[in-house]
């Protein structure tokens, strides 16, 4: 019977860092969500996260601000905004990004139909 307890503990422990893990956000509301509108030059292209269902990245420079990573999601059923068209896109091409801001500084082409990636 001494067993019982140290069995019980574990499993509260075990069950405290489930919750804990899962409770763990990627950025809050107030780091990002709002709209955000960037104009640059697209530094690079990578597609190669849709093969395992993630975000495409695309980088642009933008003055004054730096680099900053365009996301496209994998799912585009999932999204408001129509599907980027990433083969009118290259290296040095000057584009337009709108999107939801996230809390890394990268921007997310989905959430509304707003939303856009598109060469100027």
């Amino acid at each position: 019977m001494r067993s019982l307890p140290v069995l019980s503990s574990r499993m509260s422990a075990c069950l405290v860092l489930a919750t804990v893990s899962c409770a763990t956000t990627r950025g809050s509301a107030s780091e990002g969500g709002s709209t955000v509108t960037i104009e640059g030059v697209v530094a690079s292209i990578d597609t190669q996260p849709w093969t395992y269902d993630g975000h495409a990245v695309v980088q642009v420079d933008v003055v004054g601000r730096g680099r900053v990573a365009v996301q496209l999601p994998a799912r585009w059923n999932l999204c408001q905004a129509a599907p980027v068209d990433v083969q009118a896109l290259a290296v040095g091409t000057r584009v337009q990004a709108v999107g939801s801001a996230e809390g890394d500084g990268a921007i997310t082409v989905c959430s509304d139909a707003a939303h856009r990636l598109v060469p100027l």
